[in-house]
């Protein structure tokens, strides 16, 4: 039998540990998207994101900001946690065109069930209520990573934010603009 999908925003005070507890961060990673001389290419890269109880932490403390910042975090359940993101509240681009998707996972269990389309789509609903151009995304450059936000219509940024590129340099700086309503 199928468990009821809920997503909704989350208060600060559901944001814990134990609210982790059942979550599998893991992924399996063979081949990711890099830019070689200005063209994207696919290299042979392995390796495997499993977080251990520091990073769990590291990410309670990461959302709990979020929040005290004026951002947004979802949860997705079935009864249980299987899905989270973060959309924060720091505009930056040229125009102030951009919020960053800070976060958006599924736990392994739960993936390839649409989940994260739906997600995305709740984080999309948001922005377009405080009437944001784009969403800025500095992704994990797996190609399933990169897969999953091109199917959504994510593009590569237009402008890139120097700081996530610093952050993070192997990551794949991604947009999406959202669609205005006539």
């Amino acid at each position: 039998m199928n468990k009821k999908v809920v997503i909704r925003e989350l208060k600060k005070d559901e944001i814990n540990l134990p609210l982790f507890s059942n979550f599998n961060r893991y992924q399996e990673v063979t081949k990711c998207w890099r830019k070689i001389e200005g063209e994207w290419k696919i290299k042979e890269i392995s390796f495997v994101d499993n977080w251990d109880e520091n990073q769990y932490k590291e990410l309670v403390k990461y959302l709990l900001n979020t929040v005290d910042t004026g951002g947004t975090v979802w949860g997705v359940f079935k009864e249980e946690l299987v899905g989270f993101a973060s959309l924060e509240n720091e505009f930056f681009g040229s125009k102030d065109q951009y919020l960053q998707l800070s976060s958006i996972h599924i736990s392994k269990e739960s993936r390839g069930e649409g989940l994260g389309k739906k997600l995305f789509k709740e984080v999309v609903k948001k922005a377009k209520s405080i009437g944001l151009e784009k969403i800025y995304i500095s992704a994990n450059s797996s190609i399933e990573t990169i897969a999953f936000y091109k199917s959504l219509g994510c593009v590569e940024a237009k402008e890139y934010n120097d700081r996530l590129v610093e952050e993070e340099p192997c990551d794949c700086q991604l947009e999406y603009v959202i669609k205005k309503e006539n």
